[in-house]
């Protein structure tokens, strides 16, 4: 069993290459739930959507989120109702959110509605969401604190990071099939994600890392950050506001504690030996996924660590 951490996009587009070359009821993702949060009184879960629509083949692949061909009435009549808009969610993508929120008020949790979705979505993969307690990422900014989809969406990264706080990072526990997907691995894979707030805040769960420590699968990471820069997202931003360099090395020094080995770009070939120095194992690939054989190629690459 492969056991992977995702976040959104990167993660997404990646997984897609790894469901071609290994079974889905092989694979179990557990995805970032720091993103999620209330809007018109329903519960949106950013990255679990962007992760369960793209391995149903429904996602709009040219924005990488929502899904393909939704229409948006819904939210221009809200708009001209003179609520914010900001975040946008398509007609079909509503749907989603309200049957979640409904099956939350009945008292199911994130793991069971999210379990629902999927299989309504003709998928196999276990999609397990990293907490089914409150939590939240916020961003501190000049302003004060702000919603990370609040920074990223609305504000369009463009304030400066001060800081990253996890609201409920002390009191969540881990989903029940997140620390036992991570146990019972033969290996895990870090996606080429946000390493702050989207695996950071996996991380930053009770239990999580430790089970990550005492696992015996290998763990292998994929580094989302080529030639100093993020391929997509404001993961350059969020380092630097934590006083962090931006590049692969910086990556893997965060996961460092855990990490057998690390997947780099060419581009960032230069760094192999300091990565090494960390005691990591490091493979140099083309590690950017523009084309399906460009993300299956890469899903190989990891594979063959």
């Amino acid at each position: 069993m492969i056991t992977a951490l995702a976040g959104g996009v990167g993660a997404a587009r990646f997984l897609t290459g790894l469901t071609k070359i290994v079974k889905e009821e092989d694979l179990s993702v557990i995805v970032n739930t720091g993103d999620d949060m209330d809007m018109f009184g329903l519960h949106i879960s950013p990255d679990i959507d962007i992760v369960s629509y793209t391995l149903a083949g429904v996602v709009d692949e040219e924005k990488g989120w929502g899904i393909r061909n939704d229409t948006f009435q819904c939210l221009e009549n809200l708009r001209k109702m003179g609520l914010e808009t900001w975040f946008s969610i398509g007609d079909r993508d509503f749907a989603t959110h309200i049957f979640r929120t409904d099956l939350l008020r009945k008292g199911y949790t994130l793991s069971e509605v999210t379990k629902e979705i999927c299989r309504r979505l003709g998928l196999k993969v276990d999609v397990v969401p990293m907490t089914d307690d409150k939590f939240e990422t916020w961003i501190k900014i000049e302003e004060g604190l702000v919603h990370f989809e609040e920074y990223f969406v609305k504000r369009q990264a463009r304030d400066e990071v001060l800081g990253v706080k996890f609201v409920g990072s002390a009191t969540a526990k881990p989903a029940l099939k997140a620390v036992s997907s991570i146990l019972n691995a033969e290996m895990i894979i870090i996606c080429p994600s946000n390493p702050i707030v989207s695996i950071g805040s996996i991380l930053s769960v009770n239990g999580v890392r430790d089970a990550l420590k005492k696992t015996n699968a290998k763990i292998v990471g994929v580094s989302p950050i080529v030639a100093g820069a993020p391929i997509k997202g404001p993961a350059d931003k969020l380092l630097r506001g934590l006083g962090l360099e931006v590049s692969a090395f910086s990556v893997a020094k965060l996961y460092s504690e855990f990490l057998d080995s690390f997947v780099i770009d060419v581009k960032d070939a230069d760094e192999k030996s300091r990565i090494e120095q960390l005691g990591i194992d490091v493979k140099v690939t083309d590690t950017v996924m523009n084309k399906l054989e460009d993300k299956v190629r890469l899903a190989k690459a990891v594979l063959e660590n």
